[in-house]
């Protein structure tokens, strides 16, 4: 029988460790404890360690809502039920989701969705206008896009 070797951490080894994980790029405490489960830390150890994370600031659940809205919009072209679905997924507060969602100029959220529809359309090689508009709508509506927004926007593209 073969034994796994499990690597063992010091609180201050782990703390370290943990600091350098969250400076890297923003985490939501989801993540953190995460880590620390997979790191074989006790609960009480997480709790300090996560304590410490969020009074020293290298976690800021508020921040990384923030951050992750305004990237999973500018990068992966979301819309806001999306973003909305994988912050709840991260067991981020309703405030902070309201809060994160204000990062989204709702004038360059139109454009984005203007422009991604535009490319879409262009792509898609189906020659039925029913099936065509299908597609386009079922591409938005995964990528988060509000369904009355999608359905006025297939109306201007595909009369």
């Amino acid at each position: 029988m073969q034994f796994q070797k499990t690597e063992t951490f010091t609180l201050k080894e782990a703390t370290r460790k943990l600091e350098g994980y969250c400076a890297y790029q923003e985490r939501c405490h989801k993540e953190v404890v995460q880590k620390l489960r997979d790191m074989n830390m006790i609960p009480q150890a997480i709790d300090e360690i996560v304590t410490h994370l969020i009074q020293e600031n290298y976690l800021n659940e508020e921040r990384f809502a923030q951050s992750f809205a305004r990237g999973k919009f500018k990068i992966k072209k979301w819309g806001r039920i999306r973003i909305v679905n994988e912050l709840k997924f991260r067991a981020i507060s309703r405030y902070n989701i309201r809060t994160a969602l204000k990062e989204i100029d709702d004038e360059n959220y139109l454009i984005v969705l203007d422009q991604l529809s535009r490319k879409r359309f262009d792509t898609i090689t189906e020659t039925n206008p029913q099936k065509k508009k299908k597609k386009l709508a079922d591409y938005l509506l995964y990528r988060g896009w509000e369904s009355h927004l999608v359905y006025a926007k297939i109306k201007e593209l595909i009369p």
